[in-house]
């Protein structure tokens, strides 16, 4: 308390309104495969659209039933984590062809700077197709005043590759007497035509022009000095019409960091490798054979004499637009689209550029060496030469080799992606072995089912539904049982057999190789149901058998939203199915006296005549007789617990007294009178004083608050005693 000491009026704000917070009991975490998405990040899907957009379509093609299962859960509740597990998943990638756009040369004569200068171009893409005809640009003398250059007179009049125009100028600076009209796409296929004149009839020509590579419809070979095969590029040949040819960098590899070997970069084999964000087949794209596109795939649209745009697409629709270029006054490839999986612009896909490589080489020491990784600024304009910058492996340790790509230079400085579509292909699930869904929690990211041990998540309910190893579920059971945070839901294999081996599966004896269990579950963390259900699929348009889990969790979400987590998700009122069409073993009453008693906790899914399939047993896996051996009662203690947990810990350092003390009974009695009012317990009372704070407890600096419930029992038998009297009888006093 603050001591005053001059006259005045002082305002003193104390906050006594402690109460305990709310939590929401139906957070379901799933961990499975899927064929898209990241990877071991427990992701927050509220909607189904999100899911299949995140982690793409379920199939049966995908091991387990993940996503089937976060589908239907998603009907009864909007917070699901969906953890995705892969083993040795790849990433669906394309190679897009990177080339040069056809560029001419502007002769340093006093034309267009003293004389008028008259120019016609004709522009042409990489699939031959004229998209400039005939374009006649006018360039006055004069047109930059006394001590302009040719170049810029006409770049003043043409252009600089602005978006959306077909050709450009470009030189080194304002006081370069040459410079190049650069046709705007890219590709062995591009070409451009450039006609001078001196008059504006178009009549009389001028030798003021020269083309940069005359006849290169394409690059394939080695490099030899500045140029590719015999293909010399900068040739002195001068003419008033001239066509200038692109070209294509042919990619001749398929990895390059796959173990090749290489001294320098081989131009000649140069591409953008488009890759899939994260993993998976959900990211591979084709074409039909109407030409409608599937999938991913990418289309790059030559814009401008700099520019060009990557759309990434998803059944043919564009789902990413980046507009990059690889002249200095345009965002860089590398820039616009990402090259890995942190900082991300793009959702889908990141990409690099990569070299072919072929050729053997030492370094230094005289070892072999291989490129390991590819970096590069791939910064491609008038004034410079690319660099391109890689790294090599040695025996001695890595280096950083740094290297001209040498078909870049000269005519070849315009470089762009060339224009057309690609397909993302070769992407895998990583779903071919369970095992990978049992994780670790030793290190971070925390992977599989460890993934739930994030107590920020608030996951209550768990499942891996449609994987039955045996230790991904023990697995799964001992990290609700160490977190004591969810319900863990398994069940038997499809296809076990009769009640009698699900029972068997239950205990730990069964021996056939594709359903084997050899420990028992004995836990009130976990819940077990049988028998399969069968479900209308509308992805795969048939009919399939579902894990009983997926309508487990399904129902206890029902359940939370109608009433309370402390209510039995099971009976007509809140474990009726009305999606399933039948059940895969039929459940009598003799089989449900099995699975309930004799030690014996399995929840069983039967199917009435009137009332239809319905989930009729809420047993947890817990042996022994207690109250724990509920479902209702264990989620009431999940609960209560995490509102403990979250509501109490302002109390942390507060004086270990009579006060904290009463504050805390304050807190805590309100919130439980609240439970039982809404049926939860049945009595409770809270315990928070000397007789259980002793003196060593409080030595210890130890604050010990008894909770003392009673938890509703679930009347789950119910008998009707019948009694036949005597016409005589009292039945006032029977």
């Amino acid at each position: 308390m603050p001591n005053y000491v001059s006259p005045g009026v002082y305002v003193i704000e104390k906050d006594i309104s402690d109460y305990l917070p709310s939590v929401n009991t139906s957070i379901v975490g799933i961990t499975g495969f899927a064929s898209k998405g990241p990877v071991d990040t427990p992701t927050l899907i509220t909607n189904q659209n999100q899911l299949v957009r995140t982690f793409g379509a379920p199939s049966e093609n995908i091991t387990g039933q993940a996503l089937e299962g976060a589908l239907e859960i998603l009907e009864e509740t909007n917070t699901v984590y969906f953890n995705r597990s892969a083993d040795s998943a790849l990433d669906a990638s394309a190679k897009v062809s990177v080339g040069f756009c056809p560029a001419v040369v502007v002769n340093a004569s006093s034309y267009g700077i003293d004389r008028d200068l008259y120019l016609k171009v004709n522009v042409y893409n990489n699939a031959g197709v004229k998209v400039l005809d005939n374009k006649s640009f006018s360039i006055p003398a004069g047109t930059l005043g006394a001590g302009g250059t040719q170049a810029a007179a006409i770049r003043k009049v043409v252009g600089g590759g602005l978006q959306n125009e077909k050709v450009g100028v470009f030189y080194n600076s304002d006081t370069t007497t040459s410079g190049h009209i650069v046709g705007s796409f890219a590709g062995s296929g591009a070409y451009v035509e450039v006609s001078a004149y001196s008059d504006s009839t178009f009549t009389t020509g001028l030798s003021a022009l020269n083309v940069v590579n005359p006849s290169a419809n394409d690059i394939t070979g080695g490099l030899s000095g500045y140029g590719v095969d015999s293909v010399t590029f900068g040739l002195n040949v001068w003419a008033s019409s001239v066509t200038a040819y692109g070209g294509t960098y042919v990619s001749n590899q398929t990895e390059v960091d796959g173990g090749g070997y290489a001294a320098s970069p081989n131009a000649s084999a140069i591409s953008y490798l488009v890759e899939s964000l994260y993993p998976g087949a959900g990211y591979n794209g084709g074409f039909r054979s109407d030409g409608t596109a599937s999938g991913n795939t990418i289309s790059v649209n030559g814009i401008g004499a700099g520019l060009f745009t990557v759309n990434v697409l998803q059944d043919g629709a564009v789902e990413e637009s980046f507009t990059a270029g690889v002249v200095s006054a345009s965002p860089t490839i590398d820039a616009a689209i990402n090259t890995g999986e942190t900082n991300t612009t793009s959702e889908i896909i990141k990409g690099n550029v990569v070299l072919g490589i072929n050729t053997p080489i030492s370094y230094g020491d005289g070892a072999a060496n291989f490129i390991d990784t590819l970096e590069q600024s791939f910064l491609i304009n008038e004034t410079e030469s690319p660099i391109m910058t890689y790294k090599l492996s040695t025996l001695t340790g890595e280096v950083t080799y740094t290297g001209l790509a040498q078909a870049f230079r000269q005519g070849a400085r315009f470089n762009k992606l060339v224009e057309g579509d690609y397909s993302l292909a070769g992407g895998n699930n990583g779903d071919g072995d369970v095992n990978t869904l049992v994780g670790t929690g030793a290190t971070e990211p925390k992977t599989g089912v460890h993934a739930f041990e994030d107590e920020s998540l608030n996951v209550g309910i768990a499942l891996v539904p449609g994987v039955y190893n045996e230790a991904v579920q023990n697995e799964l059971i001992s990290v609700a049982e160490s977190t004591q945070a969810f319900l863990a839901l398994v069940s038997p294999p499809y296809g076990i057999g009769t009640t009698q081996d699900a029972i068997d599966w239950h205990n730990g004896k069964s021996t056939t190789t594709a359903y084997s269990r050899t420990s028992a579950i004995n836990s009130s963390y976990a819940a077990i149901f049988f028998p399969h259900v069968k479900v209308f699929s509308t992805f795969d348009k048939k009919d399939r058998w579902y894990d009983p889990t997926i309508f487990a969790a399904r129902q206890m979400a029902f359940t939370d939203s109608v009433a309370d987590s402390w209510f039995a998700p099971a009976g007509f009122r809140r474990g009726r199915l009305t999606k399933p069409t039948d059940v895969e073993v039929k459940i009598t009453q003799g089989d449900r006296d099995s699975m309930y008693s004799g030690g014996n906790a399995i929840n069983p899914i039967s199917s009435f005549p009137q009332q239809g399939i319905t989930i009729f047993g809420q047993r947890t896996a817990q042996r022994s007789p207690s109250a724990l051996d509920r479902i209702n009662v264990r989620r009431l203690m999940i609960y209560i617990r995490k509102v403990l947990l979250q509501g109490t810990g302002r109390f942390v350092f507060e004086p270990n007294d009579e006060f904290t003390w009463e504050q805390l009974e304050a807190a805590l009695n309100p919130f439980l009178d609240d439970i039982l009012r809404r049926r939860g317990i049945q009595d409770f009372r809270v315990i928070c004083d000397e007789t259980v704070n002793t003196p060593a407890r409080v030595d210890r600096n130890e604050l010990w608050c008894k909770v003392i419930l009673k938890p509703t029992k679930t009347a789950e038998i119910i008998i009707f005693e019948l009694n036949l009297t005597s016409q005589s009888a009292d039945i006032t006093t029977l």
